[in-house]
């Protein structure tokens, strides 16, 4: 199961996964996804850690634990993140890596 999937299961919307492998060095992909609060982008990080370490993959780096509206949870190769929508259109990774390949989950 990816992040991204995991991402859904607790009620994330708007995912999007970026590939950057022919892009950048600072990760293979970002999946990035909306959330309503700060209780629940914690929520999300940690189900997508928790189901990853099952399967003995853990993550390298996390932050934005603290209210920030952004979660960043850097598992190397693939980085998960968790906005709340103000904070992921003021960013605007999506435009940033405008150019990588990208696919968004559908919304249930």
């Amino acid at each position: 199961m990816t992040a991204g999937q995991l991402a859904r299961e607790k009620k994330a919307f708007s995912v999007r996964i970026l590939d950057l492998r022919k892009r950048s060095s600072v990760a293979d992909f970002f999946v990035i996804c909306s959330v309503d609060a700060e209780v629940q982008a914690r929520a999300v990080a940690d189900h997508i850690t928790e189901q990853l370490r099952e399967k003995k993959i853990r993550p390298w780096h996390t932050e934005g634990y603290r209210d920030t509206g952004w979660v960043l949870v850097d598992f190397v190769d693939v980085v998960v993140h968790v906005f709340l929508p103000r904070t992921r259109t003021f960013y605007a990774l999506e435009k940033l890596w405008g150019d990588a390949p990208s696919r968004e989950l559908p919304d249930d």
